[in-house]
C-alpha cells in the first residue's frame, strides 16, 4: 500500500457543526474494495443511520464499478454496515434519538492494514445564516492575504 487514499465529504464542515467523532470500518465486498482503493468512490451525498436491528448503516455512499469486475461487480449505490464498538452504536444511538442530530460521514481511507476506514461524526445541521457568516469569514481572510502578499 504505497498510495494514501482520502476521500473526502468537503461539503460537511460547511453545511454541519460536527461534534464527535468516530472511526469506523465498513463492510465491502471484493470489487467494491478494489475500487476504493483505486479512489474511485464519493461520500459527498451520503449519511448514516440505524436500521431495526440498532445496526449502523451508510446511505448513499458511491462507489464506481471495478473496471475489471466480470458480472459479479457491485452495485454503486448500496447501504452499507458499518463496524463500532458497542458502546459506540449506543452512546450514537441515543444522541440521535434525544436531539436532532444526524450522523454525517467525512472521510474513507485505508488503514495500515488494507481495510477500509471511514471517519463518522455526530453532527447539527447549521443555519442558512451561520453559512452566510462562514462565506464572510473566508472572503475577509482571503482580502487579508493578498493584501500581505502585496506589502
Amino acid at each position: 500500500m504505497n498510495k494514501k487514499i482520502n476521500i473526502l465529504n468537503k461539503r460537511a464542515k460547511f453545511e454541519f457543526h460536527l461534534l464527535d467523532q468516530y472511526t469506523a470500518g465498513i463492510v465491502l465486498t471484493g470489487t467494491e474494495i478494489k475500487s476504493i482503493r483505486l479512489g474511485k468512490a464519493s461520500i459527498t451525498d451520503s449519511f448514516c443511520e440505524f436500521n431495526e436491528n440498532n445496526e449502523l448503516f451508510i446511505i448513499n455512499m458511491f462507489v464506481d464499478e471495478y473496471e475489471f469486475g466480470n458480472h459479479f461487480n457491485h452495485k454503486t449505490k448500496s447501504q452499507r454496515k458499518l463496524l463500532l464498538n458497542k458502546k459506540e452504536l449506543k452512546k450514537l444511538h441515543k444522541d440521535l434519538k434525544n436531539s436532532g442530530l444526524t450522523i454525517v460521514p467525512l472521510k474513507v481511507f485505508i488503514s495500515e492494514k488494507g481495510y477500509a476506514k471511514v471517519i463518522i461524526s455526530l453532527a447539527k445541521g447549521k443555519k442558512m445564516y451561520d453559512k452566510r457568516q462562514v462565506i464572510k469569514e473566508r472572503e475577509n481572510k482571503r482580502q487579508l492575504d493578498r493584501i500581505k502578499k502585496i506589502n
